[in-house]
């Protein structure tokens, strides 16, 4: 039996992490598709369509975020799941910008990727708010030294980069972005970057020390 009456759609040029994936979701009970390129995906995609995408980011002709761009100019809003292998902060900082649900790392366990795409198709109005609600709460914790290490990190600094910016050591910083992580209950850098976007916290708008 189907798990729900929508799509989910899988753009990677690799045809064997392709059929890996609609495997395991078929056996999850999704009905799966496969694109072997982003050109395939958006010659199939139209109006109206409901489900949600994981594409690629990296792939010959247009790229994971090359489409993400190409749908939000069609007016096509459906949530994404990016996979990758070859993540980058300033990456994952567009990509969210540009309304992705999510930003997983290459290897990653199927249970991650399976809790992600159950959360971007039960996403809805009400829950948005409670997570910026939340996002706010936790953010109010941070000290002004922890939001200062925040913005430097989600803008894609290194710890020795932040710490020539605000003046310490490189340790320090660690030990700052380790409270960070902590506090805003972030499981990895791309949740911590979504969190700083819900907040509106511009990269490095909070560096000054």
């Amino acid at each position: 039996m189907m798990r729900s009456d929508v799509e989910i759609w899988i753009v990677d040029d690799d045809d064997a992490v392709r059929d890996s994936l609609a495997a395991l979701l078929a056996g999850e009970g999704y009905h799966a598709r496969g694109f072997a390129s982003a050109r395939e995906f958006l010659d199939f995609i139209g109006d109206g369509a409901r489900g949600c995408l994981i594409s690629d980011i990296r792939m010959p002709g247009l790229s994971g975020l090359d489409l993400q761009q190409r749908l939000l100019e069609s007016g096509i809003r459906i949530p994404i799941i990016f996979i990758t292998g070859h993540a980058d902060v300033p990456m994952a900082v567009r990509a969210l910008k540009g309304g992705a649900f999510d930003f997983l790392e290459k290897p990653f366990p199927n249970h991650v990727l399976l809790t992600c795409l159950a959360e971007a198709l039960a996403r809805s109005p009400v829950g948005d708010r409670e997570r910026i609600a939340g996002t706010l709460a936790r953010f109010a914790l941070l000290t002004e030294r922890e939001r200062q290490v925040m913005a430097l990190v989600v803008d894609g600094f290194t710890s020795k980069e932040a710490a020539r910016t605000l003046g310490i050591s490189p340790r320090t910083v660690d030990i700052h972005r380790t409270r960070v992580m902590e506090k805003m209950g972030a499981d990895g850098l791309a949740d911590l970057v979504r969190q700083a976007l819900l907040i509106n916290a511009e990269p490095a708008a909070s560096a000054n020390p």
